[in-house]
């Protein structure tokens, strides 16, 4: 695959930067990369970024962001190459998300200030969802983490 170098990157050119690194003639380490071989590498960003924020470091929050979404490219650059979804259906996905939990933004419902806002939002969450199913199983899990 083709590569240009350049002053500044895009989303499109990093999304080409992961499909090059998992192809072949890729980065070897990348390509054997797995869900399961990667998932401590998205806790370690992520509470990278976290340390960030609490440190209020905007150099090294930028730094960590953008490392918190190469690891979200590179599980759904997995997914995509097991013709499952790829990126596009996980910003699809967060976009329409964003859009029904904000009806007083994208529609007619008023809200009166964040307690209206946090209301409405716990209600929208609480609509029955095949995901939502999924993941209670998991809340016991997800605690683990200490935060």
């Amino acid at each position: 695959m083709e590569f240009k170098k350049k002053d500044k990157y895009s989303m499109d050119d990093l999304l080409q930067i992961m499909k090059i690194l998992r192809a072949p003639g890729g980065c070897p380490w990348d390509r054997e990369q797995t869900h399961q071989s990667i998932r401590n590498c998205f806790i370690e960003e992520t509470y990278e970024a976290i340390e960030a924020i609490d440190t209020e470091d905007p150099i090294l929050l930028q730094e960590e962001l953008g490392d918190v979404l190469l690891q979200v490219l590179f599980h759904s650059e997995i997914e995509q190459e097991e013709g499952r979804f790829d990126f596009s259906d996980v910003v699809d996905g967060e976009a329409k998300k964003m859009v029904e939990r904000h009806p007083h933004v994208f529609g007619s419902v008023t809200v009166d200030g964040t307690e209206d806002v946090l209301t409405n939002w716990d209600a929208i969450k609480k609509k029955p969802r095949t995901k939502r199913r999924r993941l209670r199983c998991y809340r016991v899990s997800v605690r683990r983490f200490p935060l």
